[in-house]
């Protein structure tokens, strides 16, 4: 083998780098072990002790150090289906945007348009501006898109003007719509960053005004939908100075001391001033003028972080010691620093702001709940609130800010963001400095102007949500509603700004359109079911290829080994999810993954039985199982990526798993066997493979394949005939996301009849919602489009509160039943499902077919290909009609089922091209040999059967395993793989290879027919 050092040292760097990769899950495993002992099971406990190691270094490796947050987020994330959590989609409704830009039109155009454009996107997935404007087109063709009834009002002067045609009007539309996409985004991504949630997704669906959030461990899915969906809140607040507010404090501190010491016999100094965490962190940080002394304000909140994160287990005596006086003294500034500074003769001063304090993450809630104490409360004058910044000001992000706001008469800000007009990044005239440039409308100019009038010198906060995002001083008297805002920004802070101050005026708030809640059992179960299948379908083939490839085997199983491990460590690295489907996809890449090593394995025996010598066999066997390893596994990772493409969700964390794992078990199957092999070889030892009972299992094959072509055509049409039968006549069952409604599993502690269910439901529902047996007899799948398109926030509590209310009756004790899974999804989503998965089918045909003609150069090939994958779909799809609702789990059409399309398509493409290379290579030894086509390819069938027998049963092996064993979740997903494996090896043999003689005798016989018309 050349480069063997190479090989060998990419190998040993490889398996380092995954390693270290998984070694941070390992990490976090052991600190959160502790963290439950700790606690010993008193939740908040666990909580408070994650939480205070959480800027605590606890790996050490030898050229960093890594905190637990650190570790936390490089740990192998797993998805909502295995830890539960919430998955919500949402999408800021372009028609409110065009409300708010037109300034709220009453033109019966305008209005009728924006109705009839909202209706037709409801039955197609087009682009609502394109629908929009062909509307108002049908509606008054001489509409102008630039007039007052439309968008030519003062608001928009600036960007569209009377001359503009209808394309240019729309084309600035769609800056404003994305615009407003991406401050909705932006509101989101802190709201969330806020909420106090571990690894967080938040992300920007591509093509689409939609965005995606990942929630884990949620257990209140009605408060995040509200979190979600509300409107922002930018507001500007006048601030007071540090120095005027610190007498306060002082006094708050000396009263907290009295408090803990009238109560220290029940030692209520612990349960006032004990760190906890609350939601007081974002995702981004703006730098503000005000002028803060680093060092020596720092130095008290640092030596309580010392004292304060250390666990006791390593805090030293002397920190304990500190932290013991620190409380009993100051029980305030124990939990909150304040904002002073020693100058250089040794005297202290006030930082001149309004920030009158630090705290770290996790005392900012416990110094809420002390400012908010009746007795602390009345010390402090009526006219002062106090909000935290949006991020923490040090370099771990871990200490925040405390400012003294302001608070007129009535309560209000003295402005709101629903005057700014526009905040752009822009750049200093005099130094080139990233800044902020905001514009108001006339009514803000003339408050602002009074505003900044009266506060120059001083600070004006800017605030949204009730978090402090920047607070810049105010150089003079503002008027013309232009402001820049400038200081030591970065081009992303200031940016980020920006958008925070145009989120301030959301046009639309962005409402849930996909959901789904996964309860912590039952994600529990899902990692049980994933492990349980994972762990016994790789003993199986394990088994089965040790059995069938004697020593050799072995060898394949250490390859598989090291398989699963560089695919761990690969997701890992790539902050890969680990979703159900993606332990699926595990446990099939393990079935899969062997065909590699059975290519080669049958080239080295038919080698040796030739009478090579062993090193040679070897040598000649890798080169020729090359070429159908390479087309075999290039087809299915292009069916990964186009799944991975169109998919979503969990789809996309299955489809990931498949794609990193084919290429790993390329690497170990091809590179790690040989090492070995030849590693034995070199100190003069062979391997074997096969066993004596192994030996000649299908060696010598005569099976006679083509002529009984037509008798496997006319059983194969009456399979499909029967199957677009019941199609037209039955139809599917379709899951949730192909034709929206709300979808639940319950479960009862006892069993309940499905069809009670139902009737009691329809009667409160007054429709028939569709109710099944999930898994056991006690767990019901309930699937409704009950208040489906309405889009209050009310609505998901009023039918989840209903159906529970309902079937509570229906249970012994009349409790309510526990739901396990919720999902509900709009029907715009579920059309663009469905066009998705459509496509991905056909997109996965089109690029098989041109990957096919590209490599064996003829069209037949090609279209005998796609024969056989099209009737594994169709067959597919007809077992799914005929026996739908006959047998004991859901065979409903849904993103999970296209999952298994295509990957079945991957595998029977798989299967049918290593046919195709052993027909190629036969067809070059035709030439010498002169014989028939028929007989060449039944030679080149019956040489592969072996091939198609073994990694059939073993991926067919591992399928049954996860169909046993792998939950409810994904049974009819893996029924669907199943059902496809069979049906793909099927394929492979009797219509692929036939199609192809069939089509290269007609052209044969016509050229022939030709060339005697000619003569």
């Amino acid at each position: 083998m050349q480069n063997k050092g190479a090989i060998s040292f990419f190998a040993i760097l490889l398996a380092l780098v995954c390693l270290f990769e998984l070694s941070f899950t390992w990490v976090v495993s052991g600190v959160e072990k502790d963290a439950v002992e700790y606690a010993n099971g008193d939740k908040k406990k666990e909580k408070a002790y994650i939480d205070s190691i959480a800027s605590e270094v606890v790996y050490n490796v030898v050229l960093k150090k890594y905190t637990y947050r650190e570790c936390k987020e490089k740990e192998l994330n797993l998805g909502l289906d295995l830890k539960g959590g919430m998955n919500v989609t949402l999408e800021v409704a372009v028609p409110d945007v065009l409300r708010s830009l037109s300034n709220y039109s009453n033109d019966e155009t305008f209005t009728k348009a924006l109705a009839l454009a909202s209706e037709r996107q409801k039955s197609g997935g087009d682009d609502y501006l394109d629908l929009f404007q062909k509307a108002v087109k049908e509606l008054n063709p001489e509409a102008k898109l630039s007039s007052p009834a439309f968008f030519g009002n003062k608001d928009m002067q600036d960007v569209v003007n009377s001359t503009m045609s209808n394309d240019e009007v729309v084309a600035v539309l769609r800056t404003k719509v994305e615009s407003s996409v991406e401050n909705a985004f932006t509101v989101i991504r802190n709201r969330i960053d806020k909420f106090g949630v571990t690894q967080p997704n938040i992300q920007r669906l591509e093509a689409s005004d939609r965005i995606l959030v990942e929630l884990p461990g949620v257990k209140e899915p009605e408060r995040v939908r509200k979190l979600l969906q509300g409107a922002a809140k930018l507001e500007f607040w006048e601030t007071m100075e540090n120095k005027d507010v610190f007498q306060y404090f002082e006094a708050a501190n000396a009263k907290l001391k009295a408090i803990n010491d009238a109560n220290k016999g029940l030692d209520t100094s612990k349960a006032v001033v004990e760190p906890v965490l609350v939601d007081s962190t974002a995702a981004s940080e703006i730098d503000t003028n005000s002028v803060v002394q680093e060092d020596t304000t720092l130095s008290l909140a640092e030596r309580i972080a010392k004292a304060s994160d250390s666990t006791e287990a390593n805090a030293d005596t002397s920190d304990a010691a500190m932290k013991a006086q620190t409380l009993k003294d100051n029980p305030l500034y124990a939990i909150l620093s304040p904002n002073i500074s020693q100058g250089e003769n040794g005297g202290s001063f006030f930082n001149p702001g309004p920030v009158v304090g630090y705290a770290l993450t996790k005392d900012t809630g416990r110094v809420n709940e002390v400012l908010h104490m009746p007795e602390i409360k009345s010390l402090f004058p009526k006219d002062i609130k106090f909000l935290w910044s949006v991020k923490g000001r040090d370099a771990r992000g871990s200490l925040f800010e405390l400012l003294a706001i302001k608070v007129p008469r009535d309560g209000k800000p003295r402005l709101t963001g629903e005057f700014i007009t526009d905040a752009r990044l822009s750049f200093g005239q005099l130094n080139n400095k990233p800044e902020v440039s905001m514009s108001m409308n006339g009514e803000g100019a003339a408050i602002w102007k009074k505003v900044t009038g009266e506060n120059v010198g001083k600070s004006i906060a800017i605030v949204l949500d009730d978090y402090v995002y920047s607070y810049p001083n105010v150089n003079g008297e503002i008027a013309g509603g232009n402001s820049s805002i400038s200081g030591n920004f970065t081009i992303k802070e200031a940016e980020d700004l920006s958008n925070i101050l145009n989120s301030g005026k959301m046009d639309a708030p962005a409402h849930i359109v996909e959901e789904a809640v996964v309860g912590p059992s039952l994600g529990q179960e899902a990692i049980n079911a994933g492990l349980i299948s994972s762990l016994v379908g790789l003993l199986l083939v394990f088994l089965f290829m040790a059995f069938y490839y004697s020593t050799g085997g072995l060898v394949a199983d250490l390859a598989l080994i090291a398989n699963v491990f560089f695919l761990m460590g690969v997701m890992t690295s790539l902050g890969a999810v680990l979703t159900l489907p993606g332990i699926a996809g595990i446990v099939l890449t393990i079935g899969m993954s062997v065909d590699a090593n059975v290519l080669i394995y049958e080239r080295i025996r038919e080698e040796l039985a030739s009478g090579k010598g062993y090193k040679l066999a070897i040598a000649d066997g890798y080169k020729n199982a090359y070429s159908a390893i390479i087309d075999s596994n290039v087809t299915t990772l292009l069916t990964g990526i186009i799944l991975y493409i169109f998919g979503s969700g969990p789809i996309q964390g299955f489809a990931t798993t498949l794609v990193i794992g084919i290429l790993t078990s390329l690497f170990s199957a091809i590179f790690i066997t040989r090492l070995v092999f030849e590693g034995f070889a070199a100190r003069g030892k062979q391997m074997k493979f096969s066993i004596p009972m192994t030996a000649n299992i299908l060696k010598g094959s005569n099976f006679d394949f083509i002529n009984q072509r037509r008798r496997f055509y006319i059983i194969s049409m009456l399979v499909i005939v029967a199957g677009i039968v019941s199609m037209f006549t039955k139809g599917f069952g379709f899951g949730v996301d192909f034709e929206g409604g709300r979808s639940y599993v319950v479960r009862f502690d006892e069993p309940v009849a499905s069809d009670k269910a139902r009737e009691a439901l329809y009667a409160e529902f007054k429709q028939a919602p569709d109710v099944k047996v999930y898994g056991t007899s006690n767990q019901l799948q309930i699937t409704t489009d009950f208040m489906v398109e309405d889009e209050s926030t009310a609505a998901d509590s009023i039918v989840s509160g209903k159906m529970l209310s309902v079937l509570a009756g229906l249970s012994a004790n009349g409790e309510e039943p526990e739901i396990m899974f919720s999902r509900k999804v709009e029907p715009t989503v579920a059309n663009d499902i469905k066009e998705s998965a459509v496509l991905s089918i056909v997109f996965s045909l089109v690029v098989l077919f041109l990957y096919l003609l590209i490599r064996f150069r003829k069209w037949q090939y090609g279209v005998g290909a796609i024969a056989a994958l099209a009737y594994v779909v169709l067959f597919i799809l007809s077992i799914f009609s005929i026996f739908n609702g006959i047998l004991p789990f859901s065979l409903d059409i849904d993103q999970a089922f296209i999952a298994a399309i295509l990957t079945v398509v991957g595998y029977a493409i798989n299967d049918t091209v290593v046919i195709f290379d052993r027909i190629r290579e036969y067809l070059g030894f035709q030439k010498s040999k002169n014989e028939e086509l028929s007989t060449v390819i039944n030679n080149a069938l019956n040489s592969t059967l072996s091939r198609t027998v073994v990694t059939g049963l073993s991926t067919m092996g591992v399928l049954i395993i996860l169909f046993i064993f792998g939950g409810e979740v994904i049974r009819g997903f893996s029924f669907a793989m199943l059902i496809g494996v069979i049906v793909g090896t099927y394929t492979s043999l009797f219509v692929a290879s036939p199609v192809v003689v069939d089509l290269t005798r007609r052209v044969i016989a016509s050229t022939t027919k030709e060339d005697a018309n000619e003569k």
